[in-house]
């Protein structure tokens, strides 16, 4: 009986030491992984994705690049996966609602992983809670996106471009646009042929030295102008720097300005012709009688109108002023012939 109660002692030590090491093994493996501590030094947190592109049970959650936990359940939320995560309790006040959960990658090979990102400024997410999901600038995920976008883009242009849409697919498809550029080159080509060989203004400008030195005294005499203007020379050249000049100008201009305005009040006799219609009317009557007046002297009707048409009127009535004026110089000559006054008294 003692021999058997030794051997069963050695068994008990020999299980304690067992139990020991893999409590020791435990901690060191905890402690090794860095994957947040034991149990109660970790908590959970969710997030929502509407892909998570391979992500896996295990993989990492990290903090400005830094492991602080894993994922530990991927369930469908609709059509949405929900992603839950545990990380260390230490990393709480950093893990706000102002910050942002997005699918990263470890390597280039694909393999996924959660990345937060930072923001003390924010409520702390608490245990159980959702993180914002957003999409991490410059992840591989978003540059395939980006890419495929981008291709479906091009793949659109080039069926536009096949279909003759746009500029560039008419000058691809349409026929006629590629006649009209091809004789637009020609008539260019032409007009390129002509200056080389010096024909119309342009051409006659390039090619003849003549041309061109007329052209330059053209601009020297312009230029001589404009040089005596800014001198002051000549009426223009007053006008433009002779204040006394421009106020003169600008005194007559007042004047004119004045008088037309007078004119437009209706002051004055030609205000009143051209305001008042009495006066009008007057004046029209006045030419009206006139044009009657000339209109009867032209037909020979009465004494003046006669005159102006009756040759032997007009002889008789030449004849008899005559005749008068011999008379008037007898009389002058000699008075008495004439003048013979008798006075007779009763």
């Amino acid at each position: 009986m003692p021999r058997t109660r030794s051997l069963a002692w050695s068994e008990l030590k020999i299980g304690l030491v067992a139990v020991i090491a893999l409590v020791i093994a435990s901690f060191l493996i905890f402690m090794v992984s860095g994957s947040g501590g034991f149990f109660w030094q970790r908590y959970s947190i969710k997030a929502v994705f509407p892909n998570i592109a391979g992500l896996k049970e295990g993989a990492p959650v990290r903090i400005a690049g830094v492991e602080v936990g894993s994922v530990t359940e991927l369930d469908f939320v609709g059509d949405k996966v929900e992603v839950t995560m545990e990380v260390s309790k230490e990393q709480q006040p950093r893990i706000t609602d102002q910050s942002t959960a997005a699918l990263g990658s470890v390597s280039l090979l694909g393999e996924g992983a959660v990345d937060i990102t930072p923001n003390s400024n924010g409520t702390p997410i608490p245990e159980w809670g959702y993180v914002r999901s957003g999409r991490a600038p410059g992840s591989l995920a978003t540059a395939a996106e980006e890419a495929t976008r981008g291709l479906e883009q091009t793949t659109a242009l080039l069926q536009d471009i096949r279909q003759g849409k746009g500029t560039l697919g008419k000058f691809v498809t349409d026929d006629s646009l590629y006649r009209e550029l091809q004789s637009f080159a020609d008539a260019a080509e032409s007009v390129t042929r002509g200056l080389t060989e010096g024909r119309g203004t342009l051409g006659r400008l390039a090619t003849n030295p003549a041309a061109a030195q007329s052209l330059e005294r053209s601009l020297a005499n312009l230029e001589m102008v404009t040089a005596r203007i800014r001198n002051g020379e000549g009426s223009l050249g007053r006008l433009v720097n002779d204040d006394a000049f421009s106020k003169s100008v600008t005194s007559a201009t007042t004047n004119l300005d004045a008088i037309t305005g007078r004119i437009n009040k209706g002051e004055g006799t030609a205000g009143k012709l051209v305001t008042d219609s009495e006066l009008y009317n007057r004046l029209n009557s006045m030419a009206d009688r006139l044009d009657k007046l000339t209109a009867s002297l032209n037909q020979g009707e009465g004494t003046a109108g006669q005159l102006l048409h009756d040759k032997q009127l007009y002889e008789n009535m030449n004849g008899a002023v005559t005749e008068v004026r011999g008379l008037v110089k007898d009389i002058r000559a000699d008075p008495k012939k004439y003048l013979n006054v008798r006075v007779s008294i009763f």
